[in-house]
């Protein structure tokens, strides 16, 4: 019954948008100005609105965030957000994912290197494959790194988030918000050059298609090839992305939004353990040293998104929120990776593996949302479905690679055989359905609850043995907290959130594994200060998961599970000061351990998680300077670690520091941006046989045109 109540009700929502936005949109334009002040405005997911870049009034404080879906102020939400505009980005000249995250406490981003994948830690537990982009999940598996010039923010929800977002892993996750068409016509035009060869063109043209700026065409494209500092590596990078805004009457919002993007590049793998962290008796290994080959295939990926975002305002103060994605993606390389060393310690042998990945998902989220007054005090009341259906199909070949001399490397090639030794597909298809209700009481206190339920299958078929495993799951999740004002802008918190998400594969004994379960308890204070242009946030947390899966350490075919938590607070701090200065700054303390490894003894309890540091620290800023000197900005920043323990070894501590300086212009603009300015030598992670190297000195300097 359960799981027939949900269909029904996905098939009612989803079949009445279309039909409930064009009956409303006819009357609705005969009491437009009624509409303009119904309280239904209050009901309204945040409209992003983007200024073109370069404007002065693009900052680093965000007041909305749409991972929240709700029109509730950062500063009245109970739970930590943190969000990285793209005023922030476009200081610091970010690049990928991990370049942006490395603002966030609590984040650690890029713990691999510069493997062409994104790769990222929330609050001491894995979250690469927790990506959202404007609230719909992106694929259960993210194999293609995401293109950042085509977003306006990027939204890091910390903690279990499966009230909104059904099954996701309970560290958090990542909402990437899109550019989207707006009012006013512009065109911005950047060529970019740096360090290793490092060349980029970019355009983000805008124009407006009506009068009263509703109807909007935009299109955002880059273009990108570079090397690095690693012989042999390379990347190129193709992306567009045009979106389309109609114009269907003054209640309702729609847009279409698209991209494609492709990515060619060769995997950067590190260097071996011995040489690098571990003396070898042959010498230092050079940073340049590259330990993959010269022979195999390039990563080559593509990916296509199609979808569109609708809102649409009723006369009785309800507002459905309605959004859906198709997308499919391709991804194919060779990946040569170190194995161990010889007695000497000069030679190391490789493992070769040929894959090909593709796949597509499809996802839908509709809500309504309403705002009403009561005798036990106002609610916001938001009521929704989601669905997503995701399939991906994996090839892999076991190649064979010889040996590679550390000291005098030559090259040869990846022989692989006639037969693959994997053939795989996998479909993942979840229906949700959640309740939140956020009650305020007088001006002070605001209690939010909500629960959800979600229906699962996951379909697993051998294609090589022909076995077919179907894993059914269903779960409800809830969230609960309390927030009280003491004082004006001082807002302390309480919370308590849990999460599911369903477990795919199977021990050596053949069983299959129960869903991951997560909780956390969560205690903060949000100060909004300073009229609104500075919040400082302060959080402590608790969080449990259960179930937790990684390879057999005896047979890397199979899975064993663990349950792990991590404990610790974070503080972080945003303003856009008055006088032109705007500061983002943080700093997170995170213990993440094994609590239990439920009798697999290749586990220790106890032990650190890999690559998640104690103890972390960002800090940037950007100043525009008024008066004679109006025009010209200085940016700069500095971020850090303490060391980490990962597979059995452990890495140094590192404090980066950045620098740059832009000017802007009427119609032109000018940056300069010096990144680990003191060319610091550091490891951003490992691997069981490897080390990740940190990214050297990179000078990158553009040069744009506005109109």
């Amino acid at each position: 019954m359960p799981f027939l109540l949900t269909r029904t009700t996905l098939a009612v929502l989803l079949a009445f948008p279309p039909l409930l936005a064009a009956a409303q949109t006819s009357a609705a334009d005969t009491t437009a100005a009624t509409a303009d002040n119904s309280p239904s405005a209050a009901t309204q997911l945040p409209t992003v609105n983007v200024t073109a870049e370069g404007d002065a009034p693009a900052g680093f404080k965000a007041k909305r965030a749409q991972v929240n879906k709700s029109d509730k102020p950062l500063s009245e939400t109970p739970q930590s957000i943190t969000v990285v505009t793209r005023a922030m980005l476009d200081s610091q000249q970010a690049v990928s994912v991990a370049d942006a995250l490395k603002n966030v406490p609590g984040v650690v981003s890029g713990q691999y290197g510069r493997r062409g994948w994104d790769d990222f830690i929330i609050r001491g537990q894995v979250a690469s494959d927790s990506l959202y982009l404007d609230g719909l999940r992106t694929t259960t598996s993210s194999r293609v790194a995401e293109q950042i010039f085509g977003l306006e923010q990027l939204e890091v929800l910390k903690g279990p988030g499966s009230l909104l977002y059904g099954q996701v892993l309970p560290g958090g996750l990542v909402n990437m918000v899109s550019k989207r068409p707006q009012a006013e016509s512009f065109a911005n035009a950047d060529v970019t050059v740096g360090s290793h060869d490092f060349r980029q063109a970019t355009l983000d043209l805008n124009k407006s298609l009506s009068e009263n700026g509703k109807q909007a065409f935009r299109i955002n494209g880059l273009i990108s090839n570079s090397n690095d500092a690693t012989d042999h590596v390379w990347f190129k990078n193709r992306y567009i992305a045009p979106s389309l805004s109609l114009d269907l009457g003054p209640r309702t919002d729609f847009t279409i939004l698209t991209s494609f993007q492709e990515r060619g590049y060769v995997r950067q793998q590190g260097l071996p353990l011995y040489g690098s962290i571990y003396s070898n008796r042959n010498g230092s290994l050079p940073r340049s040293l590259f330990t993959g080959e010269t022979g195999a295939r390039p990563y080559n990926a593509t990916e296509t998104r199609l979808g569109y975002a609708l809102v649409h305002r009723f006369d009785d103060g309800w507002t459905l929120n309605h959004n859906l994605r198709w997308q499919q993606f391709n991804m194919s390389g060779q990946l040569v990776a170190n194995n161990v060393s010889t007695a000497t310690g000069a030679t190391e042998t490789r493992t070769a593996t040929d894959q090909t990945f593709s796949g597509q998902t499809f996802v839908m989220d509709t809500n309504l949302q309403k705002t009403f007054d009561t005798d036990f005090g106002k609610h916001a009341l938001t009521f929704g479905t989601d669905y997503m259906n995701t399939r991906e199909d994996a090839v892999s070949y076991t190649c064979t690679v010889p040996a590679l001399n550390l000291y005098n490397p030559v090259y040869t090639r990846v022989t692989c055989p006639a037969t693959p030794n994997t053939r795989t597909s996998t479909s993942v298809r979840d229906t949700g359905l959640y309740l939140r209700d956020t009650l305020s009481l007088g001006q002070r206190w605001q209690l939010l609850a909500g629960l959800r339920h979600d229906i699962t299958s996951t379909y697993s078929d051998n294609l090589l043995t022909r076995v077919h495993t179907d894993t059914p799951a269903s779960a409800t999740t809830g969230s609960a907290a309390v927030m009280y004002e003491i004082l004006r802008g001082v807002r302390p918190y309480v919370s308590y959130t849990t999460s599911f998400n369903p477990n795919v594969g199977t021990s050596i004994s053949g069983n299959t594994f129960q869903p991951e379960t997560g909780k956390q308890w969560e205690a903060g204070v949000k100060f909004d200060l300073d009229g609104g242009r500075t919040s400082l946030n302060v959080a402590v947390f608790d969080l449990r998961r259960n179930n937790v899966l990684s390879s057999d350490p005896s047979n890397t075919n199979f899975k064993i599970a663990s349950n792990q938590r991590s404990q610790g607070g974070e503080i972080g701090i945003t303003s856009d000061f008055s006088n032109g200065l705007s500061l983002t700054a943080g700093y997170a303390y995170t213990a993440s351990i094994t609590v239990d490894n439920l009798g697999n003894s290749s586990i220790t309890n106890g032990q650190w998680l890999d690559n998640v540091p104690r103890h972390t620290f960002n800090a940037s800023g950007r100043y525009r300077f008024k008066g004679q000197l109006n025009g010209w900005e200085l940016n700069g920043g500095v971020h850090g670690q303490s060391m980490q323990r990962t597979n059995g070894y452990t890495l140094p501590g590192y404090v980066l520091a950045d620098a740059g300086v832009a000017y802007n212009a009427d119609r032109w603009r000018a940056a300069l941006n010096v990144k680990n300015i003191f060319n610091t030598q550091y490891y951003s992670g490992g691997l069981a046989r490897a080390v990740a190297l940190g990214d050297d000195r990179t000078v990158m300097l553009t040069l744009g045109y506005r109109y």
